[in-house]
């Protein structure tokens, strides 16, 4: 059961680092002449995308937080 929980926690890990990689994309895709151009349609949709994939980034971490907690009780 602890290696099924390490192989899950491992998982989450990875998704962690991917969302938030992927967040960090997004967000230097939002250059500066962008902004200076006030072109709100591709802005916005670069904010839509932050902030979905740091929302899934805080989701994985909660969800790593969960796993840890558990394994924690399984091997008192």
């Amino acid at each position: 059961m602890t290696t099924l929980l390490i192989i899950v926690l491992a998982i989450l890990c990875l998704m962690v680092v991917v969302s938030l990689v992927r967040g960090i994309i997004a967000f230097l895709q939002t250059t500066k002449v962008d902004l200076e151009n006030n072109t709100s349609e591709n802005i916005t949709e670069m904010q839509l995308m932050q902030n979905r994939a740091m929302f899934a980034r805080i989701k994985y971490q909660a969800l790593a937080v969960v796993v840890v907690a558990i394994i924690l009780m399984i091997s008192r």
